[in-house]
């Protein structure tokens, strides 16, 4: 499963929205699909899934507003890994 897909799909089961309302750049908190303990089980998801840890410092919302920004976050963490 590509990373967009896998991201779109656990924001909407975890926000139990229908699917056409959620876009790539909804934003995820300010609409209400997601609060702060869902961002807690979204790092989670992240970690397991793509083996990505999210330091105190990446807690910004620039990383999380929505889906495209998810991805974009998780990419960086990823091509870093593969740089080290």
């Amino acid at each position: 499963m590509k990373l967009k897909e896998g991201i779109k799909n656990y924001i909407i089961e975890a926000s139990l929205e229908d699917a056409d309302k959620i876009k790539d750049n909804t934003l995820i908190f300010d609409t209400g699909l997601l609060d702060s303990m869902g961002l807690l089980f979204l790092i989670e998801f992240l970690n397991e899934n793509y083996q990505v840890e999210v330091n105190d410092e990446e807690l910004n919302p620039k990383n999380f507003d929505s889906i495209d920004s998810i991805v974009s976050f998780v990419e960086g963490k990823l091509k870093a890994r593969k740089a080290v």
